[in-house]
């Protein structure tokens, strides 16, 4: 991601999840789920077993469970099951050690905490996205070939249509495409950082691991995570 390793599996899981459509997300860890409090110190702690709304005091009880696998705690799954939740992906929060968790899941039991999605996955990602362009970190500028692909075609954003980058964004950023003139075309999740983008802008997508040594992709912003204004 740009200028700091993308490197919470949660969140990446998340932005899979966007990419694939899937109906559900499943985080898994060392707690059984989102508690009222920390387990580990407050025998009082509940388990919150169904969240339709992730608000402030949802995330708030974030800060209090310890998570002790990757890199994340359950601060960054709260963050993931957001972004999955927004987009119509239904998320489940476990613990990585009970028995045949995820069999018993697909089975239909009730484990963990249940994070239900927000409408339908099309109408979700499609709001998400709208409403994350008055936020937008950064633009790509793409040249009359690529804004043909994507207003006429619906096709991906590839590297090769990207003439100009401006501001600074992250991968998993949303972000703007906008025309040679100025006009506002998509807004999309940026599966590379503004950083690679500038590197890789106007070349064929093969050289994409050529010329970073890393690849996330062919594509710049892929269809599944774009919306055409």
């Amino acid at each position: 991601m740009g200028g700091r390793v993308f490197g919470d599996n949660d969140t990446l899981s998340a932005l899979v999840a966007n990419l694939v459509d899937a109906d559900l997300l499943v985080l898994l860890g060392h707690v059984d789920g989102l508690f009222t409090a920390d387990p580990h110190v407050d025998k009082n702690a509940r388990l919150v077993t169904k969240v339709e709304k992730i608000d402030s005091t949802i995330e708030a009880l974030g800060g209090t469970s310890r998570d002790g696998l990757g890199s994340g705690g359950m601060a960054t799954k709260l963050e993931a099951a957001k972004l999955a939740t927004s987009s119509g992906t239904g998320v489940v929060i476990a613990s990585g050690v009970q028995a045949d968790v995820l069999l018993k899941l697909v089975a239909g039991d009730s484990i963990g905490t249940m994070f239900t999605p927000i409408g339908s996955r099309k109408e979700s990602r499609k709001r998400w996205l709208l409403s994350g362009a008055s936020e937008s970190k950064g633009q790509v500028v793409v040249d009359d070939g690529a804004m043909n692909a994507l207003v006429r075609r619906g096709s991906s954003l590839l590297p090769a249509g990207i003439t100009e980058v401006r501001g600074l964004f992250r991968r998993g950023d949303v972000i703007t495409v906008v025309g040679k003139t100025g006009r506002s075309l998509a807004v999309g999740i940026a599966n590379y950082g503004s950083e690679d983008i500038s590197t890789i802008k106007g070349a064929h997508s093969e050289r994409i691991g050529e010329l970073l040594g890393r690849d996330f992709g062919d594509e710049a912003i892929h269809r599944n995570n774009m919306v055409v204004l």
